[in-house]
């Protein structure tokens, strides 16, 4: 379910959790899940998903995962 995915956003070449919901611009879902993220990142998911051009910092989402 939608309640389960954690919804991130890019920011100034970023990938930033939101999981209030409440960022602007175009959101990508992710399972909330280390390994999920691993695989997005492998695959190249997320400027796909977002519409970015070039590859993202995962940091932020990799932190927010960890601490969770």
């Amino acid at each position: 379910m939608a309640d389960d995915l954690l919804r991130v956003v890019a920011v100034d070449g970023m990938v930033i959790p939101d999981p209030r919901r409440r960022l602007p611009g175009r959101g990508a879902w992710l399972h909330p899940l280390p390994e999920c993220l691993s695989r997005a990142e492998r695959r190249s998911a997320f400027p796909r998903a977002l519409r970015v051009p070039g590859p993202l910092d995962v940091d932020q989402v990799r932190s927010f995962l960890q601490h969770t």
